[in-house]
């Protein structure tokens, strides 16, 4: 990542903990207002036009409509290298059950992954590098719409976001609930899942509850099938491997004395690796079809393909993962940190681009998509702190070490 150059004193540190702390609660207010006012993919105009006014207003180059709604905030300051950073805006289609003030007022839509927080974070950040940063080169602040549901990152690579904004590295982050609030966890290579879905309808033949010898019970069917797809990862997936096999929806019939005709069942599939991800999409369907003939009965499988896993780049891991020592002390980074069977598309941008997703604690809270969730405001000057010291790091060609505790 660049020849080290002379550790910066603690006071440098210091200068940005204090500039941050004096409008940090600003950007807390910034974050509940988000929270109060959430927009699910490609709709998060209120959001975006936030981070349009706040960028324009501190001199960022603004750049809108790509994928929609996202927007990027370029900052040049002489020659040297170009480092993106993203954040997500989108919420979830959940009814928030937190009772708090500032609890959503868009019924139910909510922020129950923390975007509210992402957004807030870099958004500090992107005022002190603004008017304190110190760093030669080019920083791209990437406001991605549709990580949720819509796949926002890879529409923004589709409509040329890094052809555009050219980025030799991209990072980002994202909170997470029962680890420690503030403590940061790097993941070098595999660091969150693939998610793949299927939609499965058995066929079989209605008729009365009492005559079931006249028909072909798809009910009976599909639950022997769920049984059996938990033997996919059981039997068929390396134990020293990855995979999950989850039938999240169950839908047939309307009364208790009718046999209906389809039952439709709904799946989801996570894997690491890509062998695993393909034998997934082999035996799910492979599966359905000779079980439900067995029974006399039909499948018909539809097995899409959704985020890849998220597969950090070693070089730039270990440069995030020195930035957080260098900041907070080797007590706040977790080094013995797992990957996560959640997914991100962040996945898209990695294989773009060379980059690291990374972790940030958010303390004893819900966990994420609960309607009971709320991003901990506790974490935010932390993590736009974080953001900061990276990209003047990154930007300076500086290789951070570690800060004494």
């Amino acid at each position: 990542m660049g020849a080290a150059l002379p550790r910066p004193a603690v006071k440098d540190i210091h200068r940005v903990e204090s500039a941050i702390a004096s409008y940090g609660d600003e950007f807390i207010a910034l974050r509940r207002d988000i929270h109060q006012h959430p927009e699910l993919s490609f709709k998060e105009h209120r959001t975006s036009a936030l981070v349009i006014e706040r960028l324009t207003a501190w001199g960022y180059e603004v750049t809108t409509g790509i994928a929609g709604t996202g927007v990027v905030g370029t900052l040049r300051r002489g020659a040297g290298k170009r480092l993106g950073i993203r954040a997500d805006m989108d919420a979830l289609p959940i009814r928030e059950a937190t009772g708090l003030a500032y609890a959503s007022v868009n019924a139910g839509v909510m922020h129950a992954c923390g975007h509210d927080g992402h957004t807030a974070i870099l958004l500090a950040a992107a005022r002190f590098l603004a008017q304190s940063g110190e760093f030669s080169g080019t920083l791209h602040l990437i406001f991605q719409p549709a990580e949720e549901l819509g796949a926002g990152a890879k529409q923004m690579i589709d409509e040329g976001l890094f052809e555009r904004f050219p980025c030799d590295a991209v990072f980002g982050l994202h909170n997470w609930p029962c680890v420690g609030a503030g403590h940061v966890g790097c993941v070098s290579g595999p660091a969150m899942a693939a998610i793949d879905q299927a939609e499965i309808t058995v066929r079989g033949k209605g008729g009365h509850g009492a005559q079931p010898h006249e028909t072909i019970d798809p009910v009976v069917v599909s639950a022997h099938l769920i049984t059996a797809l938990q033997t996919v990862v059981s039997r068929n997936v390396n134990p020293l491997d990855m995979g999950v096999v989850t039938v999240g929806s169950i839908h047939g019939g309307e009364a208790s004395n009718v046999i209906p005709g389809t039952v439709e069942l709904k799946l989801t599939a996570r894997s690491f690796k890509p062998e695993v991800r393909a034998l997934l999409q082999q035996r799910i369907p492979a599966l359905a079809r000779a079980q439900a003939e067995s029974f006399g009965a039909t499948a018909d499988v539809n097995y899409r393909l959704g985020f890849p896993p998220v597969i950090n780049h070693e070089a730039e891991t270990t440069f995030a993962r020195e930035v957080a020592l260098h900041t907070f002390g080797a007590g706040r980074v977790d080094a013995a940190f797992r990957p996560r069977t959640a997914s991100e598309d962040f996945a898209f941008m990695l294989q773009a681009r060379p980059g690291s997703y990374v972790f940030f604690g958010n303390g004893d809270s819900a966990s994420l998509h609960s309607p009971h969730y709320d991003f901990n405001d506790a974490i935010l000057a932390p993590a736009a702190i974080y953001w900061v010291r990276l990209a003047e790091r990154f930007l300076s060609d500086e290789v951070p070490q570690e800060t004494t505790p």
